[in-house]
C-alpha cells in the first residue's frame, strides 16, 4: 500500500501536468485534509509513513479536473478565520484581505463602530471585522440565497446580523448610521470571462460579473447604497479589479457626495480598492 509520502509526491505531478497553479501544495493539503492534520505535520515519519486513505485519489482527479481546492477540503482561510465554502458560494482571495484590513482599521479606532457589508458572500469580511473588533456592531446582506446559507453557518454563533436581500436596497433601518460600509462587489465585465476554471466554472456568476460595459454597475450601486447608510465622513471601501483602478476612482468622483477619493494597491503591488469619504460635515478633515 502507497504511503503517504510517496502518494503525495505522485499526487504532485498529477496535478502538475494538469495546470493546477500550486501542485505541491494542493497535494499536501488534500492529504493532510483526509489524516486530519495540519499540512507541516506530513513531514513527521509518523504521518509520513502511514497508508495514505483510499479516497486520496478521488479528490487528486478532482482537483486535476480544475474543482477548486477549497470545495474539496471544505473550508478557506481567510486572516484569522477558517470558513465554510463549497458549490454556490465565492470562495475569498488573499487579496481581498488587504480590503478587510481597512475596514477593521477604520472601525478599530471608533468607541462604538458600526459596519456594514454589501455583498458578503461567505462573511469572509464582514466576520473578520467582527471577529477582530470584537465591540463593532457589523452587519451584512447577500442576494444568492445559496451563498446566504454558507454565510449563516459561518455566523453561528456570533452577533453577526446577517440579512438575505439585494445590497441595493438593504438596511433602510441603518440610513445614516453607518461608520462604515466595506464591500467586495462583483466585478468582472461582461467580456471578460476568466481563464482559471475554478473561477470560471465554480464560482457563482452573481458574485463574478459586475454588469455594465466597464464590469462596475454593481460597483455603482453599492456606493449609492454606502452614500445612503453612511454618517457625513463615514468610510466607504470596495474591491475592484487589478485594470479598474482609474475607473473605479473616476466612478465615485462622478457620482458626487464623495471626498478624499483614492486609489490602493494591495501587496502585489496590484490597483486593488477605492476608499472614499461621504461628503458632509468635517469629513474632508478626517483620515482615509
Amino acid at each position: 500500500m502507497t504511503d503517504v509520502r510517496t502518494a503525495v509526491r505522485e499526487a504532485t505531478a498529477v496535478l502538475a501536468a494538469a495546470g493546477v497553479p500550486s501542485p505541491a501544495v494542493d497535494a499536501a493539503e488534500l492529504a493532510a485534509h483526509l489524516l486530519g492534520v495540519r499540512r507541516g505535520e506530513l513531514a513527521l515519519p509518523s504521518v509520513a509513513e502511514r497508508p495514505v486513505p483510499d479516497a486520496y485519489a478521488g479528490l487528486v482527479e478532482q482537483r486535476a479536473a480544475r474543482v477548486p481546492l477549497q470545495h474539496l477540503t471544505g473550508v478557506a482561510w481567510f486572516r484569522h478565520l477558517e470558513l465554510h465554502v463549497g458549490p454556490g458560494v465565492f470562495v475569498p482571495r488573499p487579496e481581498t484581505e488587504v480590503v478587510a484590513q481597512v475596514a477593521v482599521d477604520a472601525a478599530r479606532v471608533l468607541p462604538s463602530p458600526v459596519v456594514v457589508d454589501l455583498g458578503t458572500g461567505s462573511g469572509a469580511i464582514a466576520l473578520s471585522v467582527l471577529d477582530e473588533v470584537p465591540h463593532a456592531r457589523v452587519h451584512a446582506v447577500e442576494a444568492d440565497p445559496l451563498a446566504h446559507a454558507w454565510a449563516a453557518r459561518n455566523a453561528a454563533g456570533t452577533a453577526l446580523d446577517l440579512r438575505l436581500g439585494d445590497f441595493a436596497d438593504a438596511f433602510a433601518d441603518l440610513d445614516g448610521t453607518v461608520d462604515v460600509v466595506v464591500s467586495n462587489p462583483p466585478y468582472i465585465p461582461p467580456d471578460a470571462v476568466p481563464v482559471d476554471p475554478e473561477v470560471r466554472d465554480h464560482d457563482p456568476e452573481l458574485a463574478l460579473y459586475g454588469g455594465g460595459e466597464d464590469g462596475l454597475a454593481a460597483l455603482r450601486v453599492v456606493a449609492r447604497t454606502a452614500q445612503r447608510l453612511l454618517v457625513p465622513g463615514g468610510l466607504f471601501v470596495a474591491e475592484h479589479a487589478d485594470t479598474q483602478g482609474e475607473s473605479a476612482v473616476a466612478a465615485l468622483r462622478g457620482a458626487g457626495g464623495w471626498v478624499r477619493v483614492a486609489a490602493h494597491r494591495d501587496l502585489a503591488d496590484r490597483p486593488r480598492f477605492v476608499t472614499a469619504r461621504r461628503a458632509g460635515a468635517h469629513s474632508e478633515e478626517d483620515s482615509p
